[in-house]
């Protein structure tokens, strides 16, 4: 395809142009239809006046005498416009005729054999010179004479000429107007559509927090703008989420680089030493021994932990199988009192206004997932307790069942942190609460408690942990459809609590 006939790429143009088009041809066909209407009109008006005009029968008896007409022939005989012509006897054309006597009139025939003009039926003739035509009607005479009445249509076509002429005038002033005015309605309709489309553009070129203009919801635009913003929305929660795991990836490879290159860093260090000096006293030799083992398994259990993290987040789901919280809590308790004999440890039910079941103590509290991992959990929490609170603090476990509210667990409030989202309101969970009477924790160190490898204080106990037991616990917590969460403030302690679905 030519340049010159490439279609435009505009909408704007092609919508201006399509209703120039319309509208021109509309006009057109109107024009037209009442072009045609008109002559027929005009032209009805002729064939009424020949019809009701008839020759003389003087004019036969004149031509039968002497084959001449005979009498006056002022204009003033018959009316202006009229023309009579004459058949002889003989079938030939006279060339005396009745009316104005100029070169006007209609082209006939000299023979009345060739005239095919039945008696009072009109038809259109051209004139004998000029461009203009004429309305002719036979009539029969006496004799076998025949007249023919004439009456020129220059009405009829000066007419149609002007309504020709002005519907042409009007056509263009048509087209002309709707191009303008088309063009100024299109542009002010599509307003909208430019606005998005500058908004698109820019969000093209990188200014990913713009919104499209969201218009009237009812129109296509407005439709097409609260896609848009759908779609921009999802994209920019697409984009976040990729950039705080990409974040996060980053902060987990350097915090696990980190934790692994110091145990790492003490064995290559007293491995070097014991290498470099073969003679070593004994006792040094084994403490050197003794802090390569310290350090390689710490090590092992950070590299056990960061696989079981892999694991939860891959792996298919807990073995189900019922669960008795109340002996997991008692065997979790047992255990860490034997590696901690200085801890004061206490197993409780849950206080009554807590309870699902006021006023009665609570045997049995069943759940349904993975004995082990549920066990590491309480295990990580004892462990934790212990770790980061004084000798002389208490801790408390307390077991029972409760529906999740804003004030027994399970939903979201101030001063209260988890990793997991909440749980439906009044939904009945299976609880393992350990509390302590600790320093508590600040906001920030609150929020963060649950992410891998943080630490919100030194170790007391002189054993560095590796800061995934907490990340562990919310893990496994989360693959048995519960929650973990923290209510802490600074000097009131913390309460974790482990919310599981009842069996």
């Amino acid at each position: 395809m030519k340049a010159g006939l490439r279609a435009p790429r505009s909408l704007r143009t092609r919508l201006v142009l399509i209703a120039t088009v319309l509208a021109t041809c509309a006009v057109l066909l109107c024009q037209t239809a009442g072009l045609t209407v008109l002559r027929s009109w005009l032209t009805d008006q002729v064939d009424d006046q020949l019809a009701d005009f008839r020759p003389p029968r003087r004019m036969y008896e004149d031509i039968a005498d002497d084959g001449r007409l005979r009498g006056p022939r002022n204009d003033d005989v018959l009316p202006s416009d009229y023309r009579v012509y004459l058949y002889d006897s003989d079938g030939r054309l006279i060339d005396d005729s009745l009316g104005r006597d100029d070169d006007r009139g209609p082209r006939l025939p000299a023979a009345a054999a060739r005239l095919n003009l039945g008696d009072g039926v009109p038809t259109t003739v051209s004139a004998a010179t000029g461009d203009g035509s004429w309305r002719v009607m036979a009539d029969s005479g006496p004799d076998r004479m025949r007249a023919v009445v004439a009456l020129p249509l220059d009405t009829v076509d000066g007419a149609t000429t002007k309504l020709l002429w002005f519907s042409a005038f009007l056509v263009v002033i048509v087209a002309a107007g709707v191009a303008l005015l088309g063009n100024a309605a299109v542009r002010l309709g599509l307003r909208p559509l430019s606005r998005v489309e500058g908004t698109a553009q820019q969000i093209t070129d990188g200014a990913l927090d713009l919104r499209v203009p969201d218009p009237d919801p009812t129109t296509e635009v407005g439709r097409l703008g609260q896609a848009l913003n759908t779609m921009l929305d999802r994209l920019r929660t697409a984009l976040h989420c990729t950039a705080a795991s990409e974040r996060q990836m980053r902060r987990f490879m350097a915090d696990a680089g980190h934790e692994l290159r110091t145990p790492l860093t003490v064995i290559q260090g007293f491995a070097e030493l014991l290498c470099d000096d073969p003679h070593m006293p004994a006792g040094r030799r084994g403490e050197a021994h003794t802090l390569i083992a310290a350090n390689a398994d710490r090590m092992s259990r950070l590299v056990d932990d960061l696989f079981l993290l892999a694991k939860l987040g891959h792996a298919p789901g807990p073995h189900p199988e019922p669960v008795d919280l109340l002996s997991l809590a008692a065997d979790g308790i047992t255990s860490t009192a034997v590696r901690r004999p200085g801890r004061t440890i206490a197993l409780e039910p849950l206080p009554d206004g807590e309870a699902d079941i006021s006023g009665r103590e609570l045997d049995v509290v069943e759940t349904v997932g993975d004995a082990d991992q549920l066990a590491q959990v309480v295990t990580n929490l004892l462990t934790n307790a212990c770790t980061h609170t004084p000798a002389s603090a208490r801790i408390r476990v307390r077991v029972g069942t409760i529906r999740t509210s804003a004030a027994t667990g399970g939903l979201d409030r101030l001063g209260r942190t988890s990793a997991a989202p909440a749980l439906p309101p009044g939904t009945q969970v299976a609880v393992v609460e350990v509390a302590d009477t600790g320093p508590g924790l600040s906001c920030e160190d609150a929020r963060h408690v649950f992410d891998r490898f943080y630490r919100a204080a030194p170790s007391d106990a002189g054993e560095p942990g590796s800061g995934l037991g907490l990340a562990i616990a919310s893990a496994i917590a989360e693959a048995h459809r519960g929650r973990l969460e923290l209510d802490t403030r600074p000097g009131a302690g913390c309460t974790f609590r482990l919310l599981l679905p009842v069996h």
